[in-house]
């Protein structure tokens, strides 16, 4: 397994995988990251990324059926992995830590 540290792009892409569950294949996971990140992104960035997190182990994936709208193409679907889970968790709990302990300012409206 590669490096296990995640990057700001690939937590959101391995979060996204995980939110569309069974639907999880390089084009959906480009448009839920557009609506809900707001966020343009290249679909090549995209594949790289599920490839390079599926090389960590946080991912897997398999081939779905071949349609005649894709050309006779098949899709690739992604799985976030049990790794995958406990990395989004630790980087979740890391955040949440960071967050206490942050001093409670009060900012007065001038």
């Amino acid at each position: 397994m590669k490096g296990t540290n995640l990057g700001e792009f690939e937590e959101l892409v391995l979060l996204t995988v995980a939110s569309l569950g069974t639907e999880a294949y390089a084009v959906s996971v480009k448009s839920y990251i557009a609506d809900c990140a707001n966020r343009g992104v290249n679909i090549s960035a995209i594949h790289s990324s599920l490839y390079r997190l599926e090389d960590k182990g946080y991912l897997s994936s398999e081939f779905g059926g071949s349609t005649n709208k894709r050309g006779g193409k098949q899709k690739r679907y992604f799985r976030i992995t049990s790794a995958g889970l406990a990395v989004l968790q630790q980087s979740k709990d890391l955040k949440q830590q960071l967050w206490k302990t942050i001093p409670q300012l009060s900012f007065q409206l001038a």
